[in-house]
């Protein structure tokens, strides 16, 4: 199984998004501190992801993040050099979708 399909897999276990996109970004940081794994390989060291969940629901921006990190500690103390997040509720991202 690849990481990006385990930061999907644990994203949907832990948050039930109703939208969830994980990115891959490492090919736009090639030569870049962290862009090679431990192994030698090149990708899935850079993600980025943007979730749309309730369970952001009165939750600050910082504490999402929190949380997401949490849920990823493995791949963030392993593979994953960066994570870059959009963490959304329902509401946040049909405003974000009417303003455009």
């Amino acid at each position: 199984m690849s990481i990006t399909d385990d930061i999907h897999r644990k994203l949907t276990g832990n948050f039930t998004p109703q939208a969830l996109a994980v990115t891959d970004e490492s090919a736009r940081h090639a030569g870049h501190g962290g862009a090679t794994r431990a192994d030698g390989s090149v990708g899935e060291t850079h993600f980025h992801v943007r979730m749309v969940s309730v369970a952001f629901e009165g939750v600050s921006r910082v504490e999402r993040q929190r949380r997401v990190h949490a849920a990823l500690q493995a791949e963030l103390d392993g593979p994953v050099h960066a994570l870059s997040l959009v963490l959304l509720t329902p509401q946040e991202a049909e405003r974000q979708t009417a303003h455009g």
